[in-house]
């Protein structure tokens, strides 16, 4: 795989950077966080005029047609920012699904007011009982004389609050489908949940929902395919965030090491303290090159290759994120731990990260189960 940018490429990741530069500096984010805002419609606006919703989307259906390339450079500045808005949930994960597991005519019917910003749908998947995982599932739909209907509750749905409908993963027929359900479908109910790092998620209860023949996303036998294809571009995409949020919390650590001073030196010239630094540094770029191996493999591997290097990824870079963002906040010492000062704010997203699509340690033991049925395969073999 080529990692140089092209410059189409490069002027995506220059435009996102001056974006999060501009508008979303600290202060204006802690504002926006305080008014209680779950996502600004200007920013919301900004994003969709700037075609940054519609990068990875085909260009017949409204899209600039990019790849997953695209997608990892956008939330890449995003992580630097620390943007609140549903990007991840909404513009990824959801249109992602919908992508991979959408018939023809549902692509053009659904993808292009996802594209322009006029709509915001989220991906409601996730259960109690599932740990992150698309399946097993207990969210069911049943076939009535008009369409069908869906029982059940998902959790963590990103961008939930916001989105003006759900595409939900039921069992039906013995096999998990996909329905675009509306918000306003009687028998939904969405309750808000604030997230540790100042996002928001939702609780999605489904009672008796009725939806018409044409929620059912998809021919029969697609719908864990077209699911498993979005969670894998969401958690690329959270990925480049953490490796960004390292990024720039080595820098601001940094740059607090040469001006903070004790004995009349800077600490930074503290020997022990570049030691750690160095161990920040190192941690950011086994996380950055793992982040590169993912890429490659989804565009190159099998999927089995593709789901064993995801959960490779999710656990080495949630794990790396918390270890370089929680060092920058022990390397800043007691205002590292404000909420008036912005380390800190880096962690509490390595911590919510950790937590969405599975957490590190369950995408270690699934690493370890894949490379056991390796060795049992070639021992049959053998």
């Amino acid at each position: 795989m080529n990692f140089e940018l092209t410059f189409e490429q490069q002027l995506l990741q220059d435009s996102v950077a001056r974006f999060v530069e501009k508008d979303y500096g600290f202060e204006a984010r802690t504002a926006l966080v305080k008014s209680g805002s779950r996502c600004d419609g200007r920013h919301w606006a900004t994003f969709a005029n700037n075609g940054w919703l519609a990068a990875a989307l085909p260009e017949a259906q409204g899209g600039l047609g990019g790849t997953l390339l695209d997608t990892v450079l956008i939330a890449g500045q995003f992580g630097r920012g620390l943007v609140i808005e549903p990007f991840l949930g909404c513009a990824v994960a959801a249109a992602q699904t919908l992508l991979a597991g959408a018939t023809p005519a549902q692509r053009d019917a659904l993808l292009p007011a996802l594209a322009d910003g006029s709509r915001r749908v989220a991906l409601a998947y996730s259960e109690a009982g599932t740990r992150g995982l698309p399946a097993p599932i207990a969210t069911c739909a049943e076939a009535t004389a008009g369409g069908y209907v869906l029982n059940g509750t998902k959790t963590l749905v990103l961008g939930g609050t916001e989105a003006d409908a759900f595409v939900v993963s039921a069992m039906h027929g013995g096999e998990l489908r996909l329905f675009v359900v509306r918000a306003d479908t009687p028998g939904v109910t969405c309750r808000a949940v604030p997230l540790h790092d100042a996002t928001w998620a939702a609780e999605i209860t489904f009672d008796i929902a009725a939806v018409p023949g044409d929620a059912l996303l998809g021919e029969p036998g697609t719908g864990l395919a077209a699911l498993q294809h979005g969670l894998f571009q969401a958690t690329a995409a959270l990925c480049a965030e953490l490796v960004s949020a390292m990024d720039k919390t080595i820098e601001i650590t940094a740059e607090y090491l040469k001006v903070r001073k004790q004995f009349g030196v800077p600490i930074g010239s503290f020997q022990v303290l570049q030691h750690r630094m160095a161990d920040m540094a190192a941690e950011t770029e086994l996380a950055r090159s793992m982040l590169y191996a993912l890429l490659a493999t989804v565009e190159t591997g099998t999927p089995d290759d593709v789901q064993r290097t995801v959960s490779q990824a999710k656990s080495l870079v949630g794990r790396a994120a918390k270890y370089v963002c929680g060092q920058g906040i022990q390397l800043h010492g007691g205002i590292g731990m404000t909420d008036e000062y912005i380390v800190g704010h880096y962690f509490k997203r390595a911590v919510v990260a950790d937590a969405l699509f599975g957490n590190a340690d369950l995408h270690e033991s699934l690493v370890a189960e894949a490379l056991q049925h390796s060795l049992n395969n070639e021992r049959v073999q053998a």
